[in-house]
Order: structure tokens, then C-alpha cells, then sequence
């Protein structure tokens, strides 16, 4: 997905037409091969101007390649993709016109037999079915059956595009559907659905495509079927395999947005609760979230993980699985100057697609072989999932979908979940609660850590009007605090039959994760009065910790502070260094072994060596989140930026506590609510065993407060028995002693509740 290379291409191939003259045979080709990286980068980055130099030397290339020609139906079909992907962008019926006769022309001048024809007859159809959708004509979209049916049925079963097809095809059904309200036709849709969702061969992307589809059109057609946990099962098991074999972490991310995925374990989950399946909602809700976090957990793609235990079978299981999806992939002819009589024989393309199959699947039976391998690109069974949870307090998973919502409490001793429904919580709150909380954010100015501004009259306890929506309904966050209390956090504390836990693990999914459960309640009583809450990006992230939990090395024990008030292009923050310095004086009065670097005393290198060398360390500076690319998250210093990926390159074997003082430590992405690609999370995936973040800005006073007497209390309770002894092991408790003394120095009112609500514990 690396623009800089498709940029690259176009350059060489811009030059290499430049430098053909008008009369070589092989100048079609070249304009050919550029039209279509103009239309690959179009695809990326939405450019009109690249469909539009695509189309044109595309247009060039048809006019230069006489009738008759090997390759002219080749370079038809590809110019009716050009104008496709500009029609799906602008709507302009002549481009889906132009579309479809150019395409029909490469279907008619394509001879029987030849091994692009049920390629070309499947882009003739995807046009069809675009004009469809514009124009809602139903004979429109048998048209495009016709076309799909033909290109399956001269497709041999085991060649790597029938998958692809047979979606197609099963998706026209589907709209016929719609149209018609025919059973038959939805019944149609679900068998080519299940029949590409099941294949041996294809690409794994187009398949797991297939088995959403096969899911979701299951549920319209019988919501009792136990078909359904087959099909979800086979989803969730190819997106399992599509996330494992992808390389990067940009890469997950991004195949995450376009394949718009980031909803399928929550829609499965939600399937499991409504059959009484809640230890399927849990396997599915595990494997399907957090992907981009799982591989910042390990910094290693599970393919990495086994190329350290055996390189050759890694490379061989990549190889292989390149070749599958690159088959398997709806065809653009890039190279059209393959000789007619070297190009493979349908039947010897699917011999050629079956082999690879198999060779795949005997890879990884080899790869799961391997002791710590048994798993490999398999999804996780309750059982496990369920094994090494805490004995102090239940995880609370919550599931946000469109159709329905449910907790699932996993308590220690347990052998599945136990499911308690949510009848009255539901996406369309969860998004109102959160837009109430974005407004008065905005309202209150808390976007950033700064000094505090003075409030107008109006804005001053008891002045303020609580907000009023258009139709007069509370908009407050008071509101939304009272609705998650009464809507999810009281059910479920009621469910469990108990008011106090001595903890809490909640793990919300969808727009849930973007409000604070820990502050729920009727105020001026919250959940926070009586329980001692902590969040966790997925449940396995929790039940690591507990499996490797170990003392901290005496050696390393102690804490490292550094602040950095005045960073370039950040505002002033003058309060983190007489943060640090009083937190710093205070470790140093308990016999605390620390250290603490300031401003331009430190530079990146020299905060990493201490990070290496103290088991907790105290970040009191800008934190940046990079949504698109986690790696690059970073905390902003005097000199230079501390990178997200540089501290998980690190070697941090001693990391036990994090506190990062700085704004919006814990804020995810809306697009993709599901992965938890804040530092927090990430600081998390770098080793630290517990990590206090915030969820939205502070101001620079109450940091100081909070972070003072967050350490004062550690310092009160740490272990005796050693003179300089110092862990994290009481930091959910530390935090929320620390935020309920703020609170008594705080009056009742909006603005008040937002100053300590963000303060926000992971971990153990």
C-alpha cells in the first residue's frame, strides 16, 4: 500500500512510453501497463485526475492495437474498468455506458475456450451491476446474472477465481432480492455465498467477503439456523488467516478500513448472544478485535513469530499464500504481451491453483505442529480464553451492534462467559452519549493540556444552563453518565448478584469504548464510589499478564520522571515540571530509588536508556496519536519525538508501570472504534504491565494533583520488607484514590465531573 511505489511505477512506465516511437508493435502494451497503475493509485487515493490520464492512455492503447489483434480484447476489458471505477466515483451514466460497450466488445472479440473469458465476462457484469444500482431497472441486473452465471460455469471447480466470481453472482441475487422479494433469489444468493466462502483455493480476502455475505444474508433468511455459527465460524477463521499473513501493521489497518471489517466480530458476537452462544460471542469477539494491537503486542506478524522458529517455513507459507491471493484476485491485465500459446488452459490454471491449496495447507498443518504454534492463524477456543483470569474482580466484555447489545462477565473458575442482555442500551445511545461528551469537551475547551483559562460569569458553578437538544431533551453529560449507569453498568453489576467487586475489568467494543464506564451513575453517587475500575483492549491482553506475572527485579526497581513543559509547536506547560519535581522529592523522602530528567537536559536516546533501567517511568509532557500509522503515536520532547515504535523496539524486560501525564493518552479512532491504537494501549503492547492514560485533555493543575497523589499513595503502601522495593501492583487503586481526592476539592459542577473523569487505568 506504499504510494511512493505506485508512484514509481507510473514514473518508469511514463518514461518508458516516452521513449517508444508511435510505430513499435509493443507501445499498446506500455500504455496499457500505465493506464492501469493510474488506475491502481486512483483506487488508493480517490484522484480523479488518475482515472482520468487512465481512461486516456487506455483509450490510446485500444486505438493503436489493429482489430483482430491478441491483445486488443485485453486492453478493452481493462478500459472498462477505467471508466467502472470513474463511474462508482462520479455517477456519470455515460461513463458506465462506455463501460459496458467497450467491455462487450472485449467479450465478443474473446475466442471460446480462451482462458480470459470468464475474467472478461465477470468485469462485463460488475459493470452491469453498477448500472443497476443507478438506475434500479431490475432487467438491468439479470443482465449482469447472465454474464456471472457464464463466467461460473466456465470456470472449473479449484481454479482460484471462482471464488470471486461466484460472489459476484451471489451479490446480483441478492439485489434481485431486494427488487423483487423473491425467497428464491435470496436463496440463490446464500448458496453462491456459501459456495465461495467454503472453496479451497481463491484469495483469502474475497472469501472472507463471501462468508460475511453467507452470515448476514443467513440471518434474513433464517435468524434460528444453525447455519449461522458455521458461517460466522468460517468468517471469523479467514479473518483470522487475511490479518496473520499481513506484513505490517499499517497494512492490517488498512486492510481493516477497506474491506469495512471492523464490524464483523461485533455483529457475529451479537449472533452468538441472540442463540444462547456466549462462548461463541466471546471466541469471535477475541479473534475478530483489536487485530492492529495484537500485532503491536508482539511488534511481529504471527508469520514473524514462526519465521523465528523455522525462517524457511515462513517464508514458504508467505510465498505460497501471495500466490493464492494474487490468483485469486479479480484480474487486471497489467502485461498483456504473453504469447496466446504460453498462456494456461483453464483447467490447467485450476490444477495449477488446487496444488497451491494443498501445499498451503500442509505448510501450516507443519507450522501448528511446533510446540507454541498450535494456534497459528487459528482462532483461540473459549477454553483458553477463559484460563488465567484475574481472582480479583471479573472482565466485563460489552457488545455494541446495530441489532442488539450484551455484556458477557468472565469470572475466574468459570467455564464460559456468563451472558446478561442489555434490552435497553444500544448503538444509536451509545453515539448520542458520546456526541453529548464531544460537545461539551468542545464547550469546555479541553482539547488540550495547558494552563487553565478563567471561566466567564456564565460559566461559573450554578450559572451555566444545562444544554437543551432540539426537542428538549437533557443533553448534559450528567445525562449520559445516568444512562450508561441505568442502561449497562447497573444491569450487569445486579446480574453478577453482587453491588461491589474489589475490581473491575471493562472491555467495551463499537462507540462504547469511547465513554467512561468507570464515572456511570446518578450523581452525586457513581460506580466510582464503590468500584475500583480498569479497562483492557481485549481479554487476552489481561489474562497474559496474570499467566507472567513476577515480582520486579530489585535492581531495576524504581521510577523515572521526565517532563517537558515547552516542546516546539506544542503549548506551554508549565506545571509538569513542578509536577515531576515534586513527585521526584517525594520518592526520594520513601526511600524510592528514582530519577528524573527535564526538559532540554534529556534527549530521545537518553529518556529510552532510563526507560530500559526503571521499572516504572512518569511521562509528563504532548502526546500525539497517529490513528493511520500507530507506530509513529508519539510523546513530544524538547528534543525531537518519542516515537510509539521506537519505544516497542526497545528492550524494556523490566517495564512494570506507566503513567502518561499527558492529553488524550487513551483516545481511540472513530473509524475504527475496535482497534486500540492509542498510546495507552500501546505503551501496554510495549511490555508495561499497567498504564494510566486519559481519555480526553486535562488541564495542567489537576494533572499535578492527581499524579501527586496518585505516587503519594503508592509510596504510603509500598512493599516494607524492602528499603527501595517499588511496583505498580496498586496503581488502579492509587488512581482511584488519586481522582476521588481531586473530586473533594472540586464544586458539582459539568466542568468540574470533566476534570477527573479522564483519568482512565489499563492493565493489571
Amino acid at each position: 500500500g506504499e504510494l511512493s511505489d505506485i508512484a514509481h511505477a507510473i514514473a518508469a512506465e511514463q518514461k518508458a512510453m516516452d521513449l517508444t516511437p508511435e510505430d513499435r508493435a509493443d507501445l499498446p502494451t506500455y500504455l496499457n501497463n500505465l493506464g492501469n497503475s493510474f488506475k491502481f493509485r486512483f483506487e488508493r487515493t480517490g484522484e480523479l485526475s488518475d482515472i482520468a490520464h487512465a481512461i486516456k492512455v487506455q483509450q490510446r492503447a485500444g486505438e493503436l492495437t489493429p482489430r483482430g489483434h491478441a491483445h486488443l480484447p485485453g486492453i478493452l476489458s481493462n478500459l472498462g474498468g477505467s471508466f467502472t471505477r470513474r463511474f462508482e466515483r462520479t455517477g456519470d451514466l455515460s461513463d458506465i455506458a462506455d463501460a459496458i460497450d467497450v467491455q462487450q466488445k472485449a467479450v465478443n472479440l474473446t475466442p471460446q475456450g480462451h482462458a480470459d473469458l470468464p475474467s472478461r465476462l465477470n468485469n462485463l457484469g460488475c459493470s452491469l451491476t453498477c448500472r443497476f444500482e443507478c438506475t434500479g431497472e431490475l432487467s438491468q441486473v439479470w443482465d449482469a446474472i447472465a454474464e456471472y452465471q457464464k463466467a461460473v460455469d466456465l470456470t472449473p471447480q479449484g481454479h482460484a477465481d471462482l471464488p470471486n466470481y461466484l460472489t459476484n453472482l451471489g451479490g446480483s441475487f441478492y439485489q434481485c432480492y431486494r427488487s423483487s422479494g423473491k425467497i428464491g433469489d435470496l436463496e440463490e444468493a446464500i448458496s453462491c455465498f456459501k459456495t465461495a466462502s467454503i472453496s479451497s483455493v481463491g484469495s483469502l480476502r474475497v472469501m472472507l467477503e463471501a462468508a460475511h455475505h453467507w452470515a448476514g444474508k443467513l440471518i434474513l433468511y433464517d435468524p434460528t439456523s444453525p447455519e449461522i455459527i458455521a458461517a460466522f465460524d468460517k468468517a471469523l477463521s479467514l479473518l483470522a488467516m487475511v490479518a496473520g499473513l499481513e506484513r505490517t501493521v499499517q497494512g492490517r489497518y488498512i486492510q481493516l478500513e477497506l474491506q469495512n471489517l471492523s464490524g464483523l466480530p461485533l455483529e457475529a458476537a451479537a449472533l452468538a448472544c441472540a442463540l444462547d452462544r456466549p462462548d461463541k460471542a466471546l471466541e469471535w469477539l477475541e479473534q475478530g478485535r483489536c487485530l492492529v494491537w495484537n500485532q503491536l503486542n508482539n511488534l511481529r506478524t504471527p508469520l514473524d513469530s514462526l519465521r523465528i522458529k523455522d525462517e524457511n517455513l515462513a517464508q514458504e507459507i508467505a510465498n505460497v499464500s501471495q500466490k493464492l491471493e494474487s490468483a485469486g484476485s479479480s484480474r487486471v491485465q497489467s502485461h498483456v504481451d504473453m504469447p496466446l500459446p504460453e498462456k494456461m488452459s483453464l483447467e490447467a490454471e485450476a490444477r495449477a491453483h488446487s496444488d497451491l491449496a494443498e501445499e498451503r495447507d500442509t505448510l501450516l498443518k507443519r507450522a501448528r505442529a511446533l510446540p507454541g504454534f498450535e494456534s497459528f492463524l487459528k482462532p483461540s477456543p473459549c477454553s483458553a480464553i477463559m484460563s488465567h483470569l484475574p481472582e480479583s474482580g471479573p472482565i466485563i466484555v460489552i457488545n455494541v451492534d446495530e441489532h442488539r447489545c450484551d455484556a458477557l462477565a468472565l469470572l475466574a473458575g468459570m467455564e464460559e462467559p456468563l451472558h446478561i442482555p442489555l434490552p435497553n442500551f444500544s448503538v444509536d445511545k451509545a453515539n448520542k452519549y458520546r456526541n453529548i461528551f464531544d460537545q461539551q469537551l468542545r464547550t469546555h475547551r479541553l482539547r488540550a493540556r495547558e494552563v487553565e483559562v478563567t471561566l466567564s460569569p456564565d460559566e461559573q458553578r450554578g450559572l451555566r444552563r444545562a444544554p437543551i437538544g432540539k426537542n428538549g431533551e437533557d443533553l448534559s453529560v450528567y445525562r449520559a453518565l445516568r444512562g450508561l449507569w441505568e442502561e449497562v453498568v447497573e444491569p450487569i453489576l445486579d446480574a453478577l448478584g453482587f453491588s461491589a467487586p474489589p475490581r473491575v475489568w471493562w472491555c467495551p467494543t463499537g462507540p462504547l469504548s469511547f465513554l467512561p464506564l468507570h464515572a456511570a451513575g446518578i450523581y452525586q453517587g457513581s460506580i466510582s464510589d464503590y468500584v475500583v475500575s480498569s479497562y483492557t483492549p481485549t481479554v487476552t491482553a489481561l489474562t497474559d499478564r496474570v499467566k507472567n506475572d513476577h515480582s520486579i527485579d530489585s535492581r531495576a526497581s524504581g521510577l523515572f520522571l521526565t517532563s517537558q513543559p515547552n516542546a516546539p509547536s506544542a503549548s506551554p506547560i508549565p506545571g509538569t515540571a513542578e509536577e515531576v519535581q515534586s513527585i521526584f522529592q517525594r520518592a526520594e523522602g520513601s526511600g524510592v530509588r528514582a530519577s528524573k530528567l527535564e526538559g532540554d537536559e534529556t534527549s530521545v536516546a537518553a529518556c529510552l536508556d532510563q526507560m530500559k533501567e526503571f521499572s516504572c517511568i512518569h511521562l509528563a509532557c504532548h502526546g500525539s496519536q497517529n490513528a493511520a500509522e500507530p507506530l509513529k503515536s508519539r510523546f513530544l520532547f524538547h528534543q525531537g519525538d518519542l516515537e510509539l515504535g521506537t519505544i516497542l523496539r526497545s528492550n524494556l524486560k523490566h517495564a512494570d508501570l506507566a503513567f502518561l501525564s499527558a492529553c488524550q493518552t487513551s483516545t481511540g479512532q472513530e473509524k475504527l472504534s475496535d482497534e486500540a491504537v492509542h498510546l495507552a494501549a500501546g505503551m501496554l503492547a510495549a511490555g508495561y504491565r499497567r498504564v494510566i492514560g486519559t481519555m480526553w485533555s486535562i488541564g495542567d493543575a489537576p494533572a499535578q494533583k492527581v499524579a501527586t497523589t496518585f505516587y503519594e499513595y503508592l509510596f504510603n503502601h509500598r512493599d516494607e520488607t524492602s528499603d527501595s522495593a517499588f511496583d505498580g501492583s496498586l496503581s488502579a487503586v492509587a488512581l482511584h484514590h488519586a481522582t476521588k481526592q481531586l473530586r473533594l476539592g472540586l464544586d458539582d459542577s459539568e466542568h468540574s465531573l470533566l476534570t477527573w473523569v479522564p483519568f482512565v487505568h489499563f492493565g493489571l
